[in-house]
């Protein structure tokens, strides 16, 4: 057996691990679903008659809340690494003859794949409450292409805080700051309506060039370079962060 394809074996098995235990965590699942779904409620019919935007609201703020639904699921995985690594599952495998970094790749690919499928209920009921996407069949695929590099980078920055912290809280508490940065963004209004001194905040983090991509590929609004600065970012944050978690979990299991 040659080793790339020991390596692609053992990560198919943990991703499959870790495919069936996101299946059996239905009150996850669903809080992954269901608090976005919420917000995009409140936002469109609560905030939204009051909040200017140049369009629908419901049209500018779909968007975002696809970028805060994909944030937040891709948090969870700080939880399953850290509970791995906390009721002694890792030390099982470290007696089998399994790679270690396909037990990271089984926690991300199952968050992607968690991510996707609470994208697509969250898109659904934005279409059910007039979201209207003006992107080509080209445009759709770019636009998921971003969403899938922000979740893999999410996931893989969320496994490096489950094993840097010691504590399933910990790491529940540790992923807050994460997913609180698409409310300082362009997700829910527009940057140039906030004060002076919170803008530039908004402008420069790394979430507000990826709701700008997402937001016009699928509706057309102009993009100018907020693509090349969302793949920069996130592009860098996936090396950084994987880098990071199998450094951390070879010291976690040395």
């Amino acid at each position: 057996m040659t080793s790339a394809y020991w390596a692609v074996d053992n990560s198919l098995t943990m991703i499959g691990r870790s495919l069936r235990i996101s299946m059996r965590n239905l009150d996850a699942l669903l809080l992954a679903v269901m608090l976005p779904i919420i917000l995009m409620l409140m936002f469109v019919y609560v905030f939204g008659g009051a909040i200017e935007t140049g369009t629908q609201y419901v049209n500018y703020v779909v968007p975002g809340i696809i970028i805060l639904c994909a944030g937040f699921g891709s948090s969870t995985t700080a939880v399953s690494v850290a509970y791995d690594m906390e009721n002694g599952i890792v030390d099982r495998f470290r007696s089998l003859p399994i790679l270690g970094s396909a037990v990271l790749t089984g926690h991300v690919v199952a968050s992607v794949a968690r991510n996707l499928v609470a994208m697509v209920l969250v898109m659904g009921v934005g279409l059910l409450l007039g979201w209207r996407p003006t992107a080509t069949p080209v445009e759709w695929v770019a636009a998921i292409g971003v969403l899938v590099l922000f979740m893999v980078a999410f996931s893989y920055l969320a496994a490096s805080i489950g094993l840097l912290v010691r504590t399933v809280d910990a790491a529940s508490g540790a992923t807050f700051a994460v997913t609180f940065l698409p409310y300082i963004s362009s997700a829910f209004v527009p940057v140039d309506t906030m004060p002076g001194w919170l803008r530039p905040v908004a402008e420069h983090q790394p979430i507000t060039p990826v709701i700008e991509t997402v937001r016009g590929l699928l509706m057309g609004t102009p993009i100018g370079d907020s693509a090349w600065l969302a793949i920069a970012w996130f592009g860098g944050i996936t090396l950084a962060s994987f880098l990071a978690a199998v450094a951390l979990f070879k010291r976690r299991t040395a």
